[in-house]
């Protein structure tokens, strides 16, 4: 059995949303056990990002300028050509994605890192955006221990029983907040 079938999400945490008039904005908090500037490589190089991201970028993304960002595992890849308005090496990385900001922060936590994601997403796919980040985030911190279990984005992922529970216990946690 393969650390891939082995994988199961812990429950879900480290998230909440904030909301401005009609703005709605995840945010996911996550410790990993990696130094920033490892988990910087991790966040803004195109081979690294092949590793865990949603999508597949043309350059990195360490600094600011065009790029163009590829959804991975969708029947038809989307691509969409946005710009890296920050890149603060290894603190704090902001672009956009399709409609929404991505805003990356990179807090010292001891020998590692927290990582904290702002993005704006449609109120109606904020439980399912809080559960892809969060496997991305297993996925990412597996890799960065080189453990990789391998990218789970997209379709195939929405039919995981893991993400289908995290998808409903997210939007339970936010019902309530």
């Amino acid at each position: 059995m393969s650390k891939r079938d082995k994988y199961q999400p812990g429950p879900a945490a480290g998230a909440e949303v904030h909301k401005d008039g009609e703005n709605w904005t995840l945010v996911l908090t996550r410790e990993l056990r990696h130094p920033p500037a490892k988990v910087w490589q991790a966040l803004t190089e195109p081979d690294q990002l092949r590793e865990w991201a949603p999508f597949d970028v043309d350059r990195s993304l360490g600094n600011p300028g065009t790029v163009k960002l590829t959804t991975v595992g969708t029947p038809t890849p989307q691509v969409s050509e946005t710009v890296v308005k920050r890149a603060e090496a290894p603190k704090l990385l902001e672009y956009q994605w399709g409609d929404g900001n991505m805003r990356w922060q990179l807090e010292p936590l001891g020998k590692g890192t927290r990582l904290t994601l702002w993005h704006n997403i449609d109120r109606r796919y904020i439980s399912w955006g809080a559960a892809g980040w969060h496997i991305c985030f297993d996925v990412l911190d597996a890799h960065l221990a080189g453990e990789p279990i391998g990218r789970m984005v997209g379709p195939e992922t929405i039919k995981f029983e893991g993400w289908q529970r995290l998808q409903k216990e997210y939007a339970q946690q936010f019902a309530t907040s």
